[in-house]
């Protein structure tokens, strides 16, 4: 690939003087009216939060969110309650977005591969000749290449676009595409459908290599479905997972089995031939057995009520199979259209545009919001297929893979200063409206698509006005105002089908190869690779495995040491002459004969955080077999590496029940309530509070945690908390104030865990205190453990004396000059929350439960003459499934003080008498009195 060729002095100047003028135009409103999702001011205050509702897509689906912007900056994510995909709450993504709006490697012009920085307007004279050979020849020649496509006023261009030139082709690339789940519902009724499982319905739930629990668009939606229903005890019923390595699911479930994706199907099969159709299948190992039978008893116990799940490395026909069972047990599932298809349209897929590409026949090539050169199949061979074609271009946020294999590449706009809209997964749709405009000289898609058809540049506002202009009836505007103030298209769902009767498939017959067997996953940080240079996602450790910057190829103990290899140890992964380098690492709950990758590492191109971070495992992939490999061989190369994990595995016998409380379903009857620390002897007077009479306090449910670390993500973006890079983090220097703690009263081939976020405790005898010789850490009359930063000299000796271990030291400016890689750029300093202090070297800094939103409430109280009322913490806005309640314990009826009556109620290490003020609720499970626990 020729290098870039810097710009001469005259074009230097040139694209100064018009970057100085986007700067200063940057972080303005947009010129088309933006409606803010509450009462909007009569005039924009300085340094007053505004609330917009907008949408953020995860592969192509929508999630509605609220944008919080002081003076024109759009600072911090949060959901939008209005919107069936959020519901209130977020993911990591979702907060993560904030970051990638202000990256300093986005793209910012036009440049053209040989002769670097360009222009619109070159781009325009270039695409001139191949267009006009495209068009003279009805399309023929022209490959359009996106990814999912939910957005109507999108869905719409394109459609316009190919019935201008029908000869046109049309391919979509979605990395995590559940290409197999689409595949099984058209196999088994006749026809595209989308299942969406209702889990706030079901009280017997299977899954089957699935992770409804996981990381993706529908993460919010399902997790707090489960949650409530799981949070009724008479609704409580059991959940079974069977699955090759932990996922999220496993960790919640009340029976799980590590189990081989070959023997899936054939658990699905004996799940089946209890209803019935006497399939036949390969025998199971006795305790599968003993599962499926227990699983099955209870799924026809509950009809419907009982619901199965079967997971994306399924094949098709295991999936038509989960919808014959779930038809027989007339499972709590609806059935819509797929929301990302264009009626009368089937897209072609990325190996049709390989062989178009081997034939010549490629005249214009254009990839837009995609970057399948990093994210395709290893054996599609994309980046050298890309060169065959006349003419090339991609346009994305950065200049990645893709963009360093075509001719030309355009900057994309980012969802917060761009118009849009999206479909949710329930086909809800929602407009994307921007918070500023564009930071750089990017356009959306909607602005380029048009390029393509020969037509001039429509603003984005304008066509999707144009979308929903027959919507709005008689009052377009009244009704175009409604729809952004709330941020949810009212009527816009997809209405439910009749699927009918679903076919009984024939399961294919599975062969078993030598080697291992490898599962690929999407990461629960990056996802599909596309977030790799966010520095917040890949500090944020891995929810299981609480790795950090990097993966690493997980085995279980067992299948580790019949290798001979350690943790740590970098081995040459290979299949099908393909090769990567991973380290390896060990987990509990992974079947034998299973090795789990995550995707989304090994990046080249991705920026000055994501590049040659961790193993790139599309390397491997297939397109026969994305996410799971066969036959892998593992070479030892001799080489080690230092996993980075923010939390060690340390094994302390009949303790893990003291730090982290469960308590099994039957036995939460005769469980009483207590109070926290009123048998301890101690010689400090109680505390009592202060004349306003408030008593602020947190309880964390344990039982509704899934470990998702979207509080950690919003307690970070909330509280300008700094990343520090791998290399502090190998010194076991992270700065994150909350953390969510993995604990395993299990063992290693049978684990029985759970999460426990651990913020602050707040302590009412708090033993940072009295050891700080300055008096920077504090106690206030509501129950507050405070830091006062500029008393604090640095001694640390609050941190030593913290039994919890939440404080955390700077020991370098990382938010003032000594920031990691290019986290010290402007753009990244708009991000920061003004009504939180960033912090210098030196101190100590820890949660403070959002004091800001108290005092924010506070002065909102006092200049409207009312009582205080509700407080949201940052970590429970983003919870999805409301695992955190905050509240203040002196008022009435306050429903943390109800929480703390609980049975289910304890403290954190309680015995060392602290009276902490973040309490817990125990997790709590059903297990089957027929099965014994998990083992590999």
């Amino acid at each position: 690939m020729p290098p870039l060729i810097p710009p001469s002095r005259r074009e230097a100047l040139r694209l100064l003087g018009a970057g100085i003028t986007l700067a200063a135009g940057g972080c303005s409103k947009p010129v088309e009216e933006i409606v803010p999702y509450v009462r909007a001011p009569e005039q924009l205050l300085p340094g007053v939060p505004v609330r917009y509702a907008t949408t953020l897509s995860l592969s192509g689906f929508a999630r509605g969110v609220q944008a919080i912007a002081v003076d024109g900056r759009p600072i911090k994510i949060e959901g939008n309650p209005l919107h069936p995909a959020s519901l209130g709450a977020t993911d990591v993504f979702a907060e993560a977005a904030i970051l990638d709006l202000y990256d300093p490697d986005r793209s910012r012009t036009v440049t053209e591969r040989v002769n670097g920085i360009a222009s619109w307007d070159m781009f325009e004279r270039a695409l001139s000749a191949p267009l006009a050979s495209v068009r003279g020849a009805g399309g023929r020649g022209l490959h359009l290449v996106t990814g999912r496509v939910t957005s109507p006023t999108l869905a719409r261009q394109i459609d316009a676009l190919l019935r201008a030139l029908p000869e046109a082709v049309w391919h979509v690339h979605e990395p995590i595409d559940e290409g197999n789940a689409a595949r099984g519902a058209e196999l088994a009724f006749g026809r595209p459908l989308r299942a969406l499982p209702r889990l706030d319905r079901a009280e017997t739930i299977l899954c089957v290599g699935a992770d409804p629990l996981g990381p993706g668009p529908d993460q919010i939606r399902l997790a707090r479905a489960f949650s409530e229903r799981r949070g009724d005890p008479a609704r409580f019923g059991r959940l079974y997972v069977a699955e090759a390595a932990l996922t999220l699911t496993g960790i919640k479930a009340d029976a799980r089995r590590a189990l081989h994706p070959f023997d899936q199907p054939t658990l699905l099969a004996a799940i089946a031939n209890a209803l019935g159709p006497g399939l036949s299948a390969p025998e199971l190992p006795e305790e599968a057995r003993r599962f499926a039978r227990a699983a099955a008893d209870d799924l026809k116990a509950h009809e419907g009520r009982a619901l199965v799940l079967a997971g994306p490395a399924l094949s098709p026909e295991a999936h038509a199979l989960a919808h014959w069972i779930n038809a027989r047990l007339r499972a709590p599932v609806d059935y819509i259209a797929p929301p990302d298809r264009i009626e009368g349209r089937t897209p072609a897929s990325l190996a049709d545009l390989a062989g178009a590409l081997d034939r010549g026949s490629v005249t214009c090539l254009a990839i837009l919001g995609s970057d399948p050169v990093a994210s395709a199949p290893a054996d599609l061979d994309l980046a050298r297929r890309i060169e065959r074609a006349r003419f090339s271009v991609h346009a994305g946020l950065h200049g990645d893979e893709t963009a360093g294999a075509t001719h030309w590449h355009l900057p994309l706009t980012h969802e917060l200063e761009s118009w849009s809209d999206l479909r949710a997964t329930d086909g809800t749709a929602s407009v994307v409206q921007p918070l500023l405009r564009p930071l750089y000289d990017g356009r959306s898609l909607h602005e380029i698509l048009p390029l393509f058809a020969g037509r001039t540049t429509t603003a984005g506002h304008a066509l999707v006005r144009e979308t929903w202009k027959d919507r709005g009836g008689g009052d377009f505007e009244g009704w175009w105002r409604r729809s952004l103030h709330d941020g949810v298209i009212e009527g816009s769902a997809a209405p439910f089908v009749d699927p009918g009767e679903p076919r009984l498939p024939v399961l294919p017959e599975i062969r078993r190869q030598e080697g291992l067997t490898v599962e690929l996953r999407p990461d629960p940080c990056l996802w599909d690779g596309r977030f790799a240079n966010n520095a917040w996602l890949q500090e944020c450790p891995k929810p299981i495995s609480k790795q950090v910057w990097g993966n690493a190829l997980a085995l279980s103990r067992k299948e580790a040491g019949r290798r001979g290899i350690e943790a740590g140890d970098v081995v040459r992964a290979s299949v099908g002459g393909r090769a990567v380098e991973v380290p390896v690492v060990i987990e509990s709950g992974i079947a034998e004969g299973v090795g789990l990758l995550t995707l989304g590492y090994g990046r080249q191109r991705a920026g000055a955080i994501g590049n040659g971070i961790g193993a790139d495992a599309y390397g491997l992939s297939t397109q026969g077999s994305p996410f799971l490999l066969t036959g892998v061989e593992l070479g030892r190369t001799g080489k080690t590496e230092t996993i980075l994990r923010t939390q060690n595995d340390v094994e302390i016998e009949g303790e893990t029940e003291k730090l982290f409380r469960q308590i099994d379903l039957a036995a939460l009857a005769r469980a009483e309530p207590r109070g926290i620390g009123d048998d301890q002897p101690t010689l400090l007077s109680p505390w009592k509070g202060d004349a306003d009479g408030h008593a602020w306090a947190m309880v964390i449910d344990t039982h509704a945690c899934i470990g998702c670390n979207a509080c950690v993500l919003s307690c970070q973006s909330e509280n300008n908390v700094p990343v520090v890079g791998p290399e502090e983090i190998a010194r076991g220097r992270m700065m994150h104030w909350l953390r969510v703690d993995l604990y395993d009263a299990g063992g290693s081939e049978a684990p029985r865990a759970g999460f426990q976020p651990v913020p602050c405790m707040h302590c009412e005898h708090a033993p940072c205190e009295p050891v700080c010789p300055v008096a920077a850490s504090v106690h206030d009359g509501e129950g507050l453990n405070l830091q006062v930063y500029n008393r604090c000299v640095g001694t640390r000796f609050c941190e030593a004396n913290c039994p919890y271990k939440v404080r955390r030291f700077n020991f370098f400016g990382y938010a003032d000059g000594q920031s990691y890689a290019n986290l010290g750029a402007e753009s990244v300093r708009a991000q920061r929350n003004p009504n939180v202090t960033v912090r210098a070297r030196g101190v100590m800094e820890k949660c403070t439960y959002c004091i800001q939103r108290i005092a924010g409430e506070r002065e909102a109280a006092e200049r409207d003459g009312r009582e205080m009322g509700a407080v949201v913490t940052a970590c429970q806005s983003a919870c999805p499934t409301q695992a955190i309640r905050f509240g203040d314990l002196a008022k009435p009826g306050n429903a943390v003080a109800e929480l703390r009556k609980d049975p289910r109620h304890y403290a954190l290490l309680e015995e060392l008498n602290t009276r902490p003020r973040t309490t817990y609720l125990a997790n709590l499970r059903d297990p089957h009195p027929d099965l014994k626990e998990d083992h590999a």
